[in-house]
């Protein structure tokens, strides 16, 4: 059996996926390794990457989303003791996959690394659980007062909490590890409610509502330019929607509403930025929300 299992969703990637392909030799050292990648477009060619025997690309006919893609990979990759889902827009440092597979062998459920961006600077990739109150620190705080209590604040910046391994809610998802059982029993990426953004925040729920535990890897390092997805207001109000979409998912009615109030804040308060004003128009119209990026959810 291999030892890794490489699940990539390339959606106008053709440029960032030999670099990226190119890394995973360094990355994976002595592991045997083979890379899935899903093409979600259909007017991009990405024959060139089968070259390399240990990559199958697989054309999905159509824009699937991020999590439909991943799970047509997961059903064409080939078996192996852990599944790694891989954004496409990274490069790989040396020993990234050994160290995340190390974190699994040692009895974590899933992990995670640390992410730099293009310049090499850390990102803040680590996030806890969403709550109301989070919410709407997030929405009156934004980026500003990092050193805010963790309550009022989804996003982690406190630089020593990069600094270790540990145990964490979820993470941004360019770069997750996953041990074979798991991936089986979690089962697939939830698509119908998904198609792009939270996607990740959900799975790593579903991990941990098994009793399951995600590392935080800091000796695993990758590189993400970000930004693969591409940017746009409909992208934007997508990833507002598709946070309440989770939270309804997992909370009551009360709840949810209470951090789609948070969430409406969040957006009404910045009318400057063309991506919030959409994001009012989406959280408030099912006709709006109907005509944003994978259609009516």
């Amino acid at each position: 059996m291999l030892d890794v299992s490489i699940v990539i969703v390339s959606y106008y990637s053709g440029r960032d996926l030999p670099p990226l392909i190119r890394s995973i030799d360094d990355a994976a050292g002595a592991l045997s390794w083979h890379a899935t990648v899903v093409n979600n477009t259909t007017d991009e060619s990405l024959a060139h990457l089968s070259e390399d025997d240990r990559v199958t690309v697989v054309e999905a006919g159509a824009n699937l989303g991020y999590s439909g893609g991943l799970n047509l990979g997961l059903t064409m990759a080939p078996e192996a003791r852990v599944t790694v889902f891989l954004n496409p827009d990274l490069v790989l440092r040396t020993g990234a996959l050994t160290a995340l597979v190390a974190a699994v062998d040692g009895g974590s459920d899933a992990a995670v690394p640390r992410i730099l961006d293009a310049t090499g600077v850390r990102q803040d990739s680590l996030r806890r659980e969403p709550t109301v109150l989070s919410a709407f620190g997030e929405a009156v705080f934004g980026d500003a007062w990092a050193r805010r209590p963790q309550l009022l604040a989804e996003t982690v910046r406190r630089d020593r909490v990069y600094r270790s391994e540990h145990a964490i809610e979820w993470a941004t998802g360019a770069t997750l590890a996953v041990r074979a059982d798991v991936v089986a029993a979690v089962g697939a990426w939830d698509a119908d409610r998904f198609f792009l953004y939270s996607e990740e925040t959900d799975y790593c729920r579903r991990i941990r509502s098994r009793g399951g535990s995600i590392a935080y890897v800091p000796d695993s390092v990758v590189q993400h330019r970000g930004g693969g997805s591409g940017t746009s207001p409909h992208l934007d109000a997508l990833l507002e929607v598709n946070k309440l979409r989770y939270f309804q998912k997992w909370h009551g009615p009360w709840a949810a509403g209470a951090f789609g109030t948070a969430l409406l804040l969040r957006n009404a308060i910045r009318p400057h930025r063309p991506g919030a004003r959409a994001a009012v128009r989406a959280l408030l119209s099912s006709r709006a929300r109907a005509g944003l990026p994978g259609g009516p959810r």
